[in-house]
């Protein structure tokens, strides 16, 4: 499985942005889709998850009511729709994909696609 994340840039706070994720080659594999983020300095965080059949989502607390995950299944691409962001959403964001959990640990993920930089500015 191969991943290629999009969308990142440099926002001011209260603004939108929008993350999309494509999957190519075995995604019949895939049981899980998931959004991490890291800031400098600090660790990988689970940001949302969608579960590949069926469609259940989980959300880290701190984004619960800003940031949407949703699937494009013609395009096999998983979307992260971020709203009312804020200066601690700044990161890189990384998608992943496990063969196996829905997991919210990083270590859990077979595939990830390269970061894509989020700034959200003060």
């Amino acid at each position: 499985v191969q991943l290629q994340a999009f969308g990142g840039g440099l926002v001011q706070a209260g603004g939108s942005l929008r993350l999309s994720c494509a999957a190519s080659g075995r995604t019949y594999s895939i049981y899980s889709m998931t959004w991490f983020r890291q800031a400098p300095g600090k660790d990988r965080d689970f940001v949302a998850t969608m579960y590949w059949s069926g469609g259940t989502t989980y959300y880290a607390d701190s984004v619960k009511g800003r940031f949407t995950i949703s699937r494009d299944n013609a395009k096999n691409t998983v979307n992260l729709q971020m709203n009312s962001l804020k200066p601690e959403d700044t990161g890189v964001y990384y998608c992943a994909a496990s063969r196996s959990s829905g997991s919210q640990r990083a270590y859990d993920y077979d595939y990830w696609g390269q970061g894509t930089l989020v700034t959200v500015s003060s």
